[in-house]
């Protein structure tokens, strides 16, 4: 019985990963050349640049320095002043050495800033106080001077806003004491206060 052969199976050719791109004629380029003869490149010499992002807001912090202030305007009354030779007012918070109030007293604590509250309304001074007590704090200073004046020219020739800043100070968590300024700093006219150093 003869053999049947089958027919033979044309190979296909085989495509490699990475063809050879084809190389256009000189034709094609002459005809694409004149399809974009009246193509002009765009100009953009512009570099966009992203927005800086805005700053953080601490939010918390101004928080508590909102209540700060309101406790210092609504709050309770004024803390009761113990005084020492004659009506000179002076403060210190409890557990702090007697000596601290003394050596201030004294002047032996060096005055580092000053802030004088002539001219100033309640709601004037009172942010006045509270902005330089944080700015001072922020740059380590220890010793500071607050002018509140005598009140000579109030009614009554009362020193209203000379009780205000002490109780405003008294509420302070940043104030360890304070005092009546000595004469040659203002004397009646001033206080003395002694801050917590800085974390």
């Amino acid at each position: 019985m003869p053999r049947v052969v089958p027919p033979a199976v044309a190979k296909r050719p085989v495509r490699t990963a990475r063809s050879t791109p084809a190389v256009p004629s000189a034709e094609e380029r002459t005809a694409f050349r004149a399809a974009v003869a009246d193509v002009h490149p765009l100009q953009w010499d512009r570099v966009h640049h992203e927005p800086p992002l805005p700053p953080a807001i601490p939010r918390q912090h101004l928080f508590d320095e909102a209540a700060a202030l309101a406790e210092s305007l609504h709050g309770p009354a004024l803390i009761d002043l113990y005084l020492e030779g004659g009506d000179e007012a002076a403060w210190r918070r409890d557990g702090l050495p007697k000596a601290w109030l003394r050596d201030l007293r004294r002047g032996r604590w060096v005055t580092q800033g000053k802030l004088d509250l002539h001219g100033l309304n309640r709601d004037e001074a009172r942010h006045a106080v509270v902005t330089f007590l944080r700015e001072c704090r922020n740059r380590g200073h220890r010793c500071v001077r607050i002018v509140h004046g005598k009140g000579l020219s109030s009614p009554g020739r009362e020193p209203v806003l000379k009780k205000l800043v002490l109780g405003w100070l008294s509420q302070r968590s940043e104030v360890l004491a304070f005092c009546q300024a000595r004469a040659v700093e203002g004397g009646a006219g001033a206080v003395v206060v002694l801050l917590a150093a800085k974390n």
